[in-house]
């Protein structure tokens, strides 16, 4: 498993491995270890829409629920995620052109639209359907070591439910 394999398969599914929206949050834990929740949880447990971090996975969790899921990278870096999303993920760069993760989506047949919503300046996305996943791709940011800094790199691939 490569991280490319990863986020095609996230793309195509909306799924990682058994992480998927809707699953309860206890049972991402037990899968995952618990997570780090960000600083508004741990102020009002009751709150939602806050995600539970695991390096560069976040859950969003809503009634207790995960209501989102995201895959953050920094180009020019390796990537961290928990094993159980990508193991061994400290041995494989992160630095993922927008033209690479859409050659592996069109190997894959998974059908993907410009996001219109999130494609201006210097950033472009993409939605995948069916499983309507959103990558969104920048230019590198000042101390991001990436071969073109002309090029766009995916920095977030993420799903939510309605």
């Amino acid at each position: 498993m490569t991280l490319m394999n990863v986020l095609v398969d996230f793309a195509r599914t909306g799924r990682i491995g058994p992480l998927h929206c809707g699953m309860p949050l206890a049972e991402a834990e037990s899968l995952l270890g618990p997570g780090r929740p960000h600083p508004a949880i741990r102020m009002r447990p009751d709150i939602d829409g806050y995600p539970y971090a695991w390096n560069g996975l976040k859950l969003s969790i809503t009634q207790r629920l995960v209501s989102g899921i995201s895959i953050s990278l920094r180009p020019g870096t390796t990537a961290t995620l928990p094993p159980l999303v990508l193991p061994d993920s400290e041995s494989y760069p992160s630095t993922v052109l927008r033209e690479d993760l859409i050659a592996g989506l069109d190997a894959v047949d998974c059908r993907h639209d410009v996001n219109d919503r999130l494609t201006f300046g210097q950033q472009a996305s993409i939605l995948t359907q069916p499983a309507n996943v959103c990558a969104v791709f920048f230019t590198p940011r000042r101390g991001e070591e990436v071969p073109d800094r002309e090029r766009l790199y995916l920095g977030v691939i993420h799903k939510h439910t309605a």
